[in-house]
């Protein structure tokens, strides 16, 4: 069973004996309850790195007065069995007030990405994980952190804090894992009873629909439009966003073949109170 470490102190003094040991030290991020994409995450972080921390955190910075806090899924004892599959000997586990001492009082703020989709729909959510990553990365000072392309604008926003804030880390982004049906794998599929999760999985039908009609030379807009009426007659009781956008600075794109990057469709719904995101790229060149 992994080592389990509860304070900054203890996760300090460790890395600084790998440090001295010249060991390359990955993090991966989590809130727990562990499903095959964070191990995913893991397995990249184990092949690249002599020794990897998985934290297992709980944010509440990251969640607001009408989101799922308490009932989140929190499992510790079978999220440290997972670990020891992958051969994880540490994981980072430190409880609330460990990482926001009662008179904590710093809030960082990444502009421009987050002036959209998850940034509009959940406020205050980027600032709660841009701050607890910042604080994560600090404690733990991996070369090395990762990250999934499912939290694509996430993983945009920390790639920017990092950069702004000199933090001497690498961050990975990592493929989506998918189960059988295409739904893309998040801790809240738990909510989802078996019906449920057959209507789910057509999010990302209809995103890669959505992509293929782009490529094939269909308008932006339209194609948003589509999409979002499309999950509606799915099932899905609320889509909160279809939007297309540059892949790098989350600009709305109005012409993909135009554009020398690739763009990306991003699309977030609920189904039964249970909020789902996924997106998939739009290339030029792809062949669905």
């Amino acid at each position: 069973m992994p080592e389990i470490i509860r304070t900054v102190a203890d996760i300090r003094a460790l890395t600084k004996t790998w440090r001295l040991q010249c060991l390359k030290v990955g993090l991966v991020a989590t809130m727990g309850a562990l499903h095959k994409g964070h191990l995913s995450l893991i397995n990249h972080a184990t092949s690249e790195c002599d020794k990897v921390i998985v934290s297992i955190f709980v944010n509440p910075k990251q969640f607001s007065a009408r989101e799922d806090l308490e009932t989140y899924p929190r499992n510790e004892e079978q999220d440290l069995t997972a670990l020891e599959t992958f051969g994880v000997s540490i994981a980072y586990a430190p409880p609330v007030k460990e990482i926001y001492g009662e008179d904590f009082a710093t809030r960082i703020e990444v502009g421009h990405l987050t002036e959209c989709m998850c940034g509009i729909t959940r406020p205050g959510f980027f600032s709660g994980v841009a701050t607890v990553v910042a604080k994560l990365l600090n404690q733990c000072e991996p070369d090395r952190a990762y990250f999934g392309e499912k939290d694509y604008q996430q993983l945009l926003v920390i790639r920017q804090l990092v950069k702004d804030l000199n933090i001497p880390s690498e961050i990975v982004g990592c493929p989506i894992i998918r189960d059988e049906n295409g739904l893309a794998l998040s801790s809240r599929n738990t909510y989802l009873n078996d019906q449920q999760r057959q209507v789910a999985a057509a999010l990302f039908r209809t995103l890669q629909e959505a992509a293929s009609n782009l490529v094939e030379g269909a308008d932006c807009r339209e194609v948003e439009k589509w999409a979002a009426n499309t999950l509606k007659i799915a099932g899905f009781d609320d889509v909160e966003y279809v939007d297309i956008r540059d892949g790098l600075t989350l600009e709305k794109t109005n012409d993909i073949n135009g554009s020398k990057k690739s763009a990306r469709i991003f699309g977030a719904a609920t189904l039964n109170s249970t909020r789902l995101i996924d997106n998939v790229p739009v290339e030029v060149n792809a062949k669905f």
